[in-house]
């Protein structure tokens, strides 16, 4: 029989704390998760393994077995004695008849872990201790990063995702924002031994815009005016996410001056129907290449201003 060394199949040191193992577990079930690599056999079983190996070293009473068998094992490797020859009976876990140990049928634990059961090592070390294995255990969540424009943050939008040779559809509400998580519920990892599937997250990143700045709920753009609007006054048009509208200015209108049009922002997350605001900042542009008859007209009109 083949030894298994937990501790390296979930790359932790002998001496690891629980969290740590648990940690380490998440991360390598999610990696070699069946769903995440389907048709890879190479991935079942290492998914198998790691299953395996939680299941013994996050239980305090197989740890403590687990860990004097792995010390005798070492010693008789240290010796440098052939495997082979190693005394397993000593460690043989089966039920006391009459007695108040509890037979578990190997069996009964065929599909716990998606098919294929545990190893031979496993049910000739730890088949007598297997009462607690039937206790559920609910499946890990998946996270799957998507990005949308602020255009689809604004008004909401969907996103199909592939799962289990399933389309499924997911609608990301209005108002989200980088570092939003949109749940569906039991679309993550199955349930282990009849416990509750994960979730799946979609987690948010609302890519950069060329004309709008995001503060919470607010937006912040620069808006060109022409001299003569500044000068005179008159309407210009702004952008929103929902489409260009039209502002009056007045006239002495100064660069750098910043209108504020209510509710014309971004849609709140929790309150879809409430809106932040938008904060125009005007920028006057001076013009160039002007003709010979307007740089006369300039001068004129610098020769009448008394504050010049």
């Amino acid at each position: 029989m083949e030894y298994k060394d937990y501790y390296k199949i979930l790359g932790v040191r002998r001496n690891a704390e629980e969290k740590e193992i648990k940690k380490a577990y998440r991360k390598l079930a999610r990696q070699h998760h069946p769903d995440v690599n389907p048709d890879d056999k190479t991935a079942e079983e290492r998914f198998k393994d790691i299953n395996e190996a939680h299941e013994v070293l996050s239980d305090p009473e197989k740890r403590r077995k687990y860990d004097q068998l792995g010390s005798s094992w070492q010693q008789w490797q240290h010796k440098g004695r052939d495997p082979r020859g190693f005394d397993w009976s000593q460690w043989f876990n089966q039920a006391q008849p009459g007695g108040g140990g509890v037979r578990v049928e190997y069996a009964d634990l065929g599909d716990l872990f998606g098919g294929g059961g545990f190893s031979d090592f496993f049910q000739t070390i730890f088949g007598g201790m297997g009462a607690t294995q039937a206790r559920p255990r609910r499946g890990q969540d998946y996270t799957q990063p998507v990005e949308i424009t602020l255009e689809e943050a604004s008004q909401g939008t969907t996103r199909m995702i592939q799962k289990d040779g399933r389309r499924l559809e997911i609608k990301i509400p209005p108002g989200v924002r980088t570092g939003s998580k949109v749940r569906m519920a039991g679309e993550g990892s199955p349930g282990i031994g009849g416990g509750a599937s994960g979730d799946l997250y979609l987690e948010v990143t609302v890519l950069p815009h060329s004309v709008f700045e995001r503060q919470g709920d607010d937006l912040n753009c620069d808006v060109p005016v022409s001299l003569y609007t500044a000068v005179l006054g008159g309407e210009i048009k702004v952008p929103t996410p929902g489409g260009d509208v039209m502002l009056k200015i007045p006239a002495g209108t100064q660069g750098g001056r910043t209108f504020r049009l209510r509710g014309k922002g971004m849609p709140s997350l929790r309150h879809p129907q409430k809106r932040g605001d938008l904060y125009a900042r005007f920028r006057v542009r001076v013009p160039q290449k002007l003709s010979k008859k307007e740089k006369e007209l300039f001068r004129e009109l610098a020769s009448l201003r008394q504050d010049k």
